[in-house]
């Protein structure tokens, strides 16, 4: 399977850029519109989002740096080849977080709408970029059969096909992840059907349900970033899980009518 989708003079445009960057599109687009009903303007969600996605990225491959250490400090000049794979989630949605609060703080918004409204676009991004680690090869799981994978009533063909690397075949955890978040899209966004929704409450659910998927994905890869004998990524699931389980029961325990997500009114726009 070659990574490379097209060339531009010369210069090798990968499909794992392609994913990722139609991902964050897609988002970005969903994001704007749902702002729209709350008096959010354009503009600001458009700078919202672009320092949210530059540091992101890089927090992202700064985690994975981190954690792999042992081969970057060797390989200096890699660090910043991040079109080669290699960028943490994890990572990125804590930088990415870290800069939405503070720019809320800054514009004095809301920070628990901005998640809420992001919530369900962040879990459809990330479906989509999954899609890159495939033609990249990585983030799949342990070994296993085309027979067990035949089995498996959802997988496609064409993904058999590309887990079979160096003539073994390998679990497709990439796709796993990729439906996971999916599912998670669609239970959000029904979620904001309900009446006495709460700010914070989607936000929530969206670190719980990922959270839930990741650890159990997490145990059947076998290229996951290590802290000893444990998997960074299960630990910082547990920690997420919880905190967004926290919060919506902190949530839960507001007056009936108090922070509702889908009350509109008497919201000031928010403007530069």
């Amino acid at each position: 399977m070659n990574p490379i989708a097209f060339e531009i003079f010369g210069v090798g445009i990968k499909w794992y850029s392609i994913f990722i960057l139609s991902g964050i599109i897609i988002a970005w687009i969903f994001i704007q519109s749902d702002a729209k009903k709350f008096n959010i303007t354009k503009d600001f969600i458009t700078n919202l989002i672009f320092w949210a996605i530059i540091f992101g990225i890089i927090g992202a491959r700064l985690y994975y740096v981190i954690f792999n250490w042992g081969y970057y400090s060797e390989h200096l000049n890699e660090i910043w080849h991040i079109w080669e794979g290699g960028l943490a989630i994890h990572g990125g949605l804590i930088v990415g977080c870290l800069v939405i609060i503070i720019y809320c703080k800054k514009y004095h918004t809301s920070i628990l709408r901005i998640l809420d409204i992001s919530a369900p676009y962040i879990l459809l991004a990330q479906a989509i970029g999954r899609w890159g680690n495939f033609f990249n090869r990585e983030a799949y799981g342990i070994a296993t059969t085309y027979e067990h994978l035949k089995s498996i009533k959802i997988v496609p063909e064409f993904i058999i096909y590309g887990m079979n690397i160096n003539g073994v075949y390998y679990t497709p955890t990439f796709y796993y992840e990729s439906i996971w978040c999916i599912i998670g899209f669609i239970i959000i966004l029904a979620i904001r059907k309900f009446k006495y929704l709460r700010l914070g409450q989607q936000i929530g659910a969206y670190l719980m349900w990922y959270s839930l998927g990741r650890f159990f994905i997490e145990s059947l890869r076998t290229d996951s970033l290590m802290i000893g004998y444990f998997k960074v990524a299960q630990i910082i699931s547990i920690i997420l899980f919880i905190f967004g389980l926290v919060l919506i029961l902190l949530q839960i325990r507001k007056p009936k009518l108090e922070m509702l997500y889908n009350n509109n009114e008497d919201i000031e726009i928010v403007k530069f």
